[in-house]
């Protein structure tokens, strides 16, 4: 799919900041080195390049390597991978938001829109994303404070081309007075979608209170006010701007170029000489900001913050210097680490241990080169949020605990152990974010680290880790307190996003007593970790070795699938299980019990698990419609439930939009109402029972996949079954372990769904064309179709119409069935947008009667590289397994299958397809739009306009039925069957004398 979401960069919402400051990374590891000697070369090109140092490797890397500077100092690295199935580059310039000219916020941001829009050598605006869907790519792009990263990927053949393509964004842009007013209206819709989400308005109010005459604090995303009517105001040529704009920051010898290709490096050397070349280098310096936004007048201050969801989180920000120079010893990473433990001893155990707060995750970070953050936040309960000051009392408890004991090299050793482990077995990545994550780090590190760097330590430094404490102290922290009960004291509102605050100065008595704090004595360093591995041999190859999963036991109460790895040949391995019970789906009370029994077990798991995760053993238990898989806090966890449920309100309206669809059309499925109104009921005397009767009847279905034999793998499964057979579990009945099935619409139909919404501006509509069930041919058919319309529908609603900054086409799969859906989130009126999407559908049948057979051709093309790219990771695949078995189709080598089949298509069968089940006038077309519609001041369900109030062209469907119970509708309705699994798997093997 060749979408772009292009954005800007907030800092990660508070509870998904990065939970441990150093990336898992070596000591274990013998470095390989590749490329030639550092050099000077000229090449068939004829254009000289240095030759930089031999790239740090893992050992197990296949991919070859070779850094460059090219005589216009742009640097660049090449990547050789004989074996890849996409291609990919990236390039990303070390300038962003923060290189803003004062008056014109947001023209960073602007630019990069507006690189996609055309060049002098190919100036069609569509035509670069048009090229991409024809060969199989995709591309987007990113502003951040300190750079700008574009990327794409694409089929291996079509590279050159399109590197060709993407080059010209850097030497040759248009920026066309026609295309930039539009464009205005794409940033400004991607700013009012995120005007209402917490993690975009806490940002920018941490940019807002920082030092006025830092540009860290300027508005980054831009705006039609600030990019059209202020410019107009000022007399400001908007065009002009972005032209100066691109000629002062987009120099050569600030950018970064990664290329991926099944090239040579010295093809892809000509390849990237040939093109990039012709980038002009300014020789401008590299922007560096040295002086930190957060002064003495921004410190010692206390915010409070209204949010617009109801959570509750406590933030301490630290300004700290830029540790990026000291890569290899990570001190940084060490105190993060330790602060962001969540074992036995740690803050988290003591803070959770008083049931003040849920969560605790700490981040160190480069907001923009030369000054760093460091920040801690936690997820208050609500005993938690009476208490913040003694929760910073234990924070800066921890600390002075951290500053008396020293700098303990044993924890540093195993970091770096660690990190050697992950770096030397590490997962291969997709090309695209491949190439996007090097070039991001490029300007920050040698070239020769670039693949390392945050992974190999080799420098102990207690130096450095004292500094990094002597910044975390009272004297040089802000803390912001974000919840609803805040509302009283906040009187200030910040001007882009209208977030209510307080800003206050922290009491001096406070500040002394944090001060002169003593160590708390449950208060201590992690033990030594015994998850650490040492063994990493890989297993002896089973003599029944397959391609596929084979059955290993088949019994009415558990099914275990195996399968030896011989594609990644890595000592990982991932075991799945799924404990299959009936009573979830009994009524909305047991799904919530179903719930708290699945969280209360990974809540009391939190201090056990965290160094093995620490180590590279990770766990999920998640809850599922059917059963879950693999209690003192029982009232955190439920009001947690609560808040959760009762925010989904507030979530974006096209999230709103895939809710209803998905209620609308599965068998069963209990709404968010229904839920939030049986956790009343909810009682921890309830959940134990619920618990108790829910290990008594199960079916559990095994997934063992990757370095293990069979015989270790039956011996995990009976060591757990032996825990169901002494607690007396019986299977369940084999029409309890039945899958859910679809609402099948008849044909001819033409629903509607409205609903409304009264947190967000933009309103959205989904149209769903239904197909019917999945089977080989069908699925190719329909996803060629989506392929095809995918780049047009992009171009025409985005683009051209400019009806919102989401525009979304895709093929919706749900229990065996199949259609294809549009989404447009917009602030336009949903009858206008909905009367667009038909309008597009009917444009679409007059585009796909006009295709040639070589445009055909090439659109089936493009699908094959699609589907043919080969899942990355261990776990990758085996979730491409585990889906087969869990949606019971067993079809563990659909994608030769169905490739095999989309090379047999022709261009009349899709024809034929489309004018039968999809087009306007389908005798089999079956419809279902849902609307929901923005009831707000300024939403387009109040202020509809007389354009939007027509409908459009008048290509609205004027024949729709109103769902207005979606309960009772359903009644009247036959459901489709499930899909015919593609193997038949006998309910068990042989009659079991085990009552397991």
């Amino acid at each position: 799919m060749n979408t772009r979401t292009f954005e800007t960069k907030p800092c990660q919402d508070h509870m998904k900041l990065r939970r441990r400051g150093f990336k898992p990374a070596p000591h274990l590891l013998v470095v390989s080195r590749l490329a030639s000697s550092f050099s000077l070369k000229t090449n068939p090109s004829g254009i000289m390049s240095q030759v930089l140092p031999p790239v740090v490797k893992s050992p197990l890397d296949t991919r070859e390597y070779r850094a460059l500077l090219l005589s216009n100092k742009l640097k660049v690295l090449c990547c050789s991978d004989s074996t890849t199935d996409k291609s990919a580059a990236s390039l990303s310039v070390a300038a962003g938001s923060m290189n803003d000219p004062e008056n014109v916020p947001g023209l960073a941001h602007f630019c990069e829109h507006m690189l996609f829009l055309g060049t002098k050598k190919y100036p069609v605006e569509n035509d670069y994303s048009k090229f991409l869907a024809e060969n199989g790519g995709s591309s987007n792009a990113y502003t951040a404070r300190d750079h700008t990263n574009y990327y794409f990927d694409v089929a291996p053949e079509a590279l050159e081309s399109t590197l060709d393509r993407f080059a010209q964004f850097f030497i040759s842009p248009l920026f066309t007075e026609s295309a930039t007013e539009r464009e205005i209206n794409a940033v400004h819709s991607e700013h009012e979608k995120n005007i209402p989400v917490d993690a975009w308005r806490s940002h920018q109010l941490e940019l807002s209170t920082a030092n006025k005459n830092h540009p860290y604090s300027r508005f980054a995303t831009g705006n039609r006010k600030t990019l059209w009517d202020d410019t107009r105001k000022n007399g400001i040529d908007v065009c002009s701007s972005l032209k100066e704009y691109h000629r002062q920051y987009y120099s050569s010898n600030i950018m970064s170029l990664a290329v991926l290709g099944k090239e040579t490096l010295d093809d892809l050397q000509v390849m990237v000489e040939k093109m990039f070349c012709e980038v002009k280098n300014f020789d401008i310096p590299l922007p560096r900001w040295e002086e930190s936004p957060y002064t003495s007048e921004q410190l010692q201050k206390r915010l409070s913050v209204v949010p617009i969801k109801d959570v509750r989180y406590l933030t301490m920000l630290f300004p700290v210097p830029d540790y990026t120079k000291s890569y290899k010893s990570s001190a940084d990473g060490y105190v993060s680490h330790l602060l962001g433990h969540e074992g036995e001893g740690s803050l988290l155990s003591l803070l959770k241990a008083r049931n003040w707060v849920n969560a605790l995750e700490t981040a160190n970070s480069i907001p923009a080169r030369g000054f760093g953050t460091y920040k801690l936040a936690v997820d208050l309960t609500p005993e938690g949020l009476k208490h913040v000051d003694d929760i910073v009392d234990h924070v800066f408890q921890y600390l002075k605990m951290l500053t008396t004991k020293g700098p303990q090299k044993w924890i540093w050793e195993e970091m770096r152990d660690v990190n050697a482990v992950i770096f030397r077995f590490k997962d291969k990545q997709r090309p695209q974010s491949f190439v996007s994550n090097l070039t991001s780090i490029m300007q920050d590190y040698p070239l020769e680290d670039a693949l390392s760097a945050g992974y190999i330590l080799s420098d102990y430094n207690e130096q450095l880790i004292n500094n990094v404490l002597s910044h975390l102290v009272p004297s040089n922290c802000r803390i912001t307190v974000t919840s609803k009960d805040m509302e009283p004291q906040c009187s200030l509102s910040e001007a882009w996003y209208g977030v209510k605050y307080n800003l206050e100065s922290i009491d001096s008595k406070a500040l002394q007593r944090w001060e002169n704090c003593e160590p708390h004595p449950d208060l201590k360093l992690p033990s030594p970790n015994a998850f650490i591995p040492t063994v990493f041999d890989l297993k002896t190859r089973d003599e029944n070795t397959s391609i596929t999963p084979r059955i290993l036991l088949n019994t009415p109460f558990s099914r275990v699938w195996f399968l030896q790895d011989n594609e990644f040949k890595l000592p990982k391995a991932v075991v799945r299980l799924e404990s299959h019970s009936a009573l979830p789906l009994v009524d909305p009370l047991n799904s919530n019990l179903n719930y708290m029994m699945v969280e209360a077990v990974k809540d009391a798991l939190t201090e056990y698990s965290y160094s093995a995760s620490v180590a590279g053993l990770y766990y999920q238990i998640t809850e599922t419609i059917y059963g879950h898989e693999v209690l003192d806090r029982f009232d955190v966890i439920k009001e947690q439930q609560i808040r959760t449920l009762r925010n989904w309100k507030d979530n974006q309206p096209y999230s709103h939009a895939t809710y209803h669809m998905t209620t609308l059309l599965r068998e069963k499925r209990w709404t968010n109402e229904e839920l939030l109104e049986a956790m009343k009921d909810v009682t921890l005397e309830k959940v134990i029972s619920y618990a108790q009767e829910f290990v008594s009847k199960l079916k559990l279905e095994w997934l063992l996949f990757g370095n293990l034999t069979a015989q270790e793998s039956l011996e995990l499964v009976n060591k757990c079954q032996s825990f169901y057979e002494a607690i007396g579990s019986q299977p369940i009945l084999a029409s309890q372990a039945v899958l859910l099935r679809e609402v099948e619409l008849p044909t001819g139909s033409n629903y509607i769904f409205k609903s409304e919404h009264h947190s967000h501006l933009s309103s959205c509509v989904a149209v769903l064309f239904q197909a019917g069930l999945q089977d080989t041919k069908n699925n190719v058919i329909v996803e060629l179709l989506e392929h095809i319309a995918h780049e047009p529908c992009f171009n025409q609603l985005r683009t051209q119409e400019q009806l919102g900054y989401i525009v979304f086409t895709g093929v919706r799969r749900a229990s065996g069935t199949q259609g294809i859906q549009y989404i447009v989130q917009s602030d336009r009126h949903p009858a206008y947008v909905e009367s667009r999407i038909h309008n597009f559908i009917n444009s679409f049948h007059d585009l796909l009667h006009a295709l040639t057979e070589e445009e055909f051709l090439q659109h089936r093309f493009a699908l094959r590289i699609r589907k043919a790219e080969k899942p990355k990771k261990l776990k990758d695949r085996a979730s491409t397994l585990w889906s087969e078995i869990v949606s019971q189709q067993y079809n563990f080598e659909r994608q030769d299958i169905e490739i095999a089949a989309l090379d047999q298509l022709t261009l009349q069968e899709i024809i034929q397809y489309f004018d039968e089940t999809f087009g306007p006038s389908a005798p089999q077309r079956r419809r279902l739009a849902v609307h929901v519609t923005s009831m707000i001041e300024g939403g387009a369900g109040v202020n509809i306009n007389e354009v939007d109030a027509q409908k459009g062209d008048g290509d609205y469907p004027e024949d729709q039925i109103a769902i207005e119970d979606p309960t009772e509708w359903k009644t009247h309705l036959p459901l489709f069957p499930t899909a015919k699994p593609f193997l038949r798997i006998p309910s068990f093997l042989a009659p079991s004398k085990s009552k397991l």
